[in-house]
C-alpha cells in the first residue's frame, strides 16, 4: 500500500537584509508570512528587534546603519564595512537557498552582486528608488538581481523596459496600515475640538534630528505665539531612544530649543500619534506615506548636508521629494527643502493651511485617495509566494 504520508515543508534557509527601521518593519511583515507558508523555514540576517520578534536570527542590528546622504554615509563607513564583512562571512559559512533585499541600496547593491558571484538566487523587495535618480543601478539590478518585488505600480513599466523580471506586490504600508487607517480619519471628521494638535515628525536617524529637531522646535513655537489654541506633540522613534548616545542629543536639543515645557514627547506606536494629530510637520520620508494613507494635512519639511543637497540637486530626475506627491505625481503637500526649511517659511505655510477648515479637509480627501493607488493589502503575502516559488525553482 502506497505511503500516504503528507510531505513536511522543505527546511530552506532564506537570509534577509534590512539596513533601516522602515526595512525592519517591512522585513517583519514578511518574515511572518514566509513562515505562515513554510514554518520549517530557518531565516537569518540584518535587520532590528521586530524581524527579531517575528523569528528571524540576526547576526547583525540595524541600530548603527540607518543614515542618509553622502557625508551621513562617510562618518558611519567604518560600521556599514563591518556589517558587510559579517554578511559575506555569514553568507559563505551558512550559505542560504535564497538572498531576499529590502530597501537599502547602498549597502544592498553590493551584497546582491556577491550574492550572485556565489550563484545563491536574490530576491529585492522596496528596490532603489531608480525613477528619481541613478538610473544606471537599473543595470546592476538586472545583472545582479533575479526577481525584483515593486511598491508603486509605476515602476512595473521602467522594470520591463529595462528587461528586469518584476512583479508590483502592492505597497506594504498599505498593509500595515489599512485596518485603522478609516479610523483615523473618521476620527478627525466628527472631532470639534477647540485646540488642533499638531505632530511633530523630525526622523529616525541622528542625522535628521540634528538637522530638523531644532527647525521643527522653533516653528512649534512662532506657531504658538500666533495661534495659542494649538498643542504640540514630539514624535520620539524607537531608533533614537534605544541609542544612548542619540537619546542624550535629541534631549539636548529639545531641553535648550525654550519651548520643551510645550511639547508632549510621545514613544508610543505611531498609530497612537496619528490618531492624536490634526495636522504634521514631518521629516521627508516613508513616514509621510503613512500619514498620507491616513488622510492626515501634512507640511514636508527636509534638510541634509551641504555636499548631499548638491549631488542631489544635480542628479535627482523627479519634481518632488515628499512621497505622497511623487506618488499623485503632483504637489498634494508643500515641500520645504533645504534653504527653505527654516522657522518662518515653515510657520507660515503651516498657518495658510490650517487656519484654513477648507484647505485641511482638501489636503486631507486628497491624501486619502492615494490609497487606491497603491494596491491592496497583501504585498508581504506577494512577496512571500515570490520567494518560496524561487525556492522551489531551484530545488
Amino acid at each position: 500500500m502506497p505511503n500516504l504520508k503528507k510531505s513536511s515543508p522543505h527546511p530552506y534557509h532564506v537570509m534577509i537584509i534590512a539596513g533601516e527601521p522602515s526595512g525592519d518593519l517591512h522585513g517583519s511583515y514578511l518574515v511572518r508570512a514566509l513562515h505562515r507558508k513554510n514554518p520549517a523555514l530557518t531565516i537569518t540576517g540584518i535587520g532590528g528587534d521586530r524581524m527579531q520578534a517575528e523569528g528571524m536570527s540576526l547576526f547583525f542590528h540595524i541600530r548603527n546603519l540607518s543614515v542618509m546622504g553622502v557625508w551621513e554615509v562617510l562618518g558611519q563607513i567604518r560600521t556599514i564595512k563591518q556589517a558587510f564583512s559579517t554578511f559575506r562571512h555569514h553568507l559563505i559559512q551558512d550559505r542560504p537557498n535564497l538572498l531576499i533585499l529590502i530597501d537599502y541600496p547602498g549597502f544592498n547593491l553590493k551584497a546582491a552582486e556577491f550574492c550572485h558571484k556565489q550563484s545563491i538566487p536574490v530576491l529585492y523587495y522596496v528596490t532603489p528608488k531608480v525613477w528619481a535618480w541613478n538610473r544606471s543601478r537599473l543595470k546592476k539590478i538586472k545583472r545582479y538581481v533575479d526577481h525584483a518585488a515593486l511598491i508603486f505600480p509605476f515602476e512595473e513599466a521602467i522594470y520591463k523596459k529595462a528587461g528586469v523580471p518584476a512583479t508590483f506586490v502592492g505597497n506594504p504600508l498599505v498593509e500595515q496600515l489599512c485596518e485603522d487607517a478609516d479610523a483615523t480619519m473618521e476620527g478627525k471628521k466628527n472631532s470639534e475640538r477647540e485646540t488642533i494638535s499638531i505632530g511633530l515628525l523630525p526622523g529616525s536617524r541622528i542625522s535628521e534630528i540634528k538637522a530638523l529637531l531644532g527647525v521643527m522646535l522653533e516653528t512649534g513655537k512662532q506657531i504658538h505665539e500666533a495661534s495659542p489654541n494649538t498643542v504640540f506633540l514630539l514624535s520620539l522613534a524607537p531608533s533614537i531612544q534605544k541609542s544612548p548616545e542619540h537619546l542624550a542629543v535629541f534631549n539636548e536639543i529639545l531641553n535648550t530649543s525654550g519651548f520643551q515645557d510645550h511639547v508632549e514627547v510621545v514613544t508610543a506606536p505611531s498609530s497612537h500619534f496619528f490618531s492624536r494629530s490634526d495636522f504634521l510637520i514631518a521629516a521627508s520620508g516613508t513616514v509621510t506615506l503613512e500619514a498620507a494613507i491616513r488622510g492626515i494635512p501634512m507640511v514636508i519639511i527636509y534638510k541634509v548636508s551641504p555636499l548631499t543637497a548638491f549631488f542631489g540637486r544635480r542628479f535627482l530626475k523627479i519634481s518632488h521629494v515628499g512621497l505622497p506627491n511623487i506618488v499623485a505625481n503632483y504637489g498634494v503637500v508643500p515641500e520645504l527643502i533645504q534653504e527653505d526649511a527654516e522657522p518662518d517659511s515653515i510657520t507660515s505655510t503651516v498657518m495658510a493651511i490650517i487656519e484654513s477648515p477648507r484647505a485641511m479637509d482638501r489636503m486631507g480627501h486628497r491624501l486619502k485617495m492615494l490609497k487606491h493607488r497603491l494596491g491592496g493589502r497583501g504585498a508581504s503575502v506577494g512577496v512571500a509566494h515570490i520567494a518560496l516559488k524561487m525556492l522551489q525553482k531551484r530545488g
